[in-house]
């Protein structure tokens, strides 16, 4: 039985519930990542024995299930456009944006689907903007391409977001730390091309890069939309 087919237990004379529990978890992952998240550490901000979460919730997995399914609520968008590619640029920029708010949904992103019913709401509007354009099978290729984008780019957007915590160097302090290293490497001219970029390639903000190949990947998806069959 999962989780989400589970009966919460009887209610004791404190009450408890499995929504408390997730919203405990959440704040402590906001607060320090997910290994600050264990069943004692909620059970604690709940002034609550570890034992009474067992109840409801069986392992850590579990746990982490449910927060993802929480966070999953936050994307999906209150109204589905018309327009697929609208819809799933929402898709993508709210995920995007979800993810900036729980950094630690990072390092939970592309795994194994997640069957929660916000979840599966995040699924079925993902692949009803598609659906009608092509085959099922080429909507489903269309979704994981999609997908994959999103979730790479967030997570290297986090990753850079989070050297920035850790060292407490912004993106502008590191690269003047490290300038004088890469004038001298570049150089030796055996970087031509990087030099070009250095040098002449415009910097343009997290947001305009992932809006930027979110597009160039919806119109890769458009091709094979509209490609006739051979």
């Amino acid at each position: 039985m999962t989780v989400w087919d589970r009966p919460a237990p009887p209610t004791p004379p404190v009450p408890l519930d499995r929504k408390q529990i997730i919203a405990a978890a959440i704040a402590l992952a906001d607060e320090g990542g997910l290994e600050a998240v264990s069943m004692r550490k909620v059970a604690a901000r709940l002034n609550a024995g570890p034992m009474r979460l067992y109840g409801y919730i069986t392992t850590k997995d579990e746990l982490f299930d449910l927060m993802i399914d929480e966070v999953n609520a936050e994307i999906l968008p209150g109204e589905q456009p018309t327009d697929w590619r609208e819809a799933l640029r929402i898709l993508a920029h709210r995920t995007r944006q979800a993810a900036l708010r729980h950094v630690w949904l990072a390092d939970l992103l592309g795994g194994r689907p997640t069957l929660g019913p916000h979840g599966l709401a995040v699924t079925e509007a993902t692949l009803a903007a598609l659906d009608g354009l092509a085959d099922i099978d080429t909507i489903m290729r269309a979704a994981e391409t999609v997908s994959a984008y999103v979730t790479g780019a967030i997570r290297r957007e986090i990753a850079n977001l989070r050297a920035e915590r850790a060292t407490g160097q912004s993106k502008r302090d590191w690269q003047r730390a490290n300038g004088p290293h890469v004038t001298t490497m570049l150089a030796t001219g055996r970087f031509p091309t990087l030099t070009k970029a250095v040098h002449d390639a415009i910097e343009i903000t997290a947001e305009a890069s992932f809006a930027t190949g979110l597009d160039w990947v919806l119109d890769a998806v458009a091709a094979k939309l509209t490609r006739p069959p051979t």
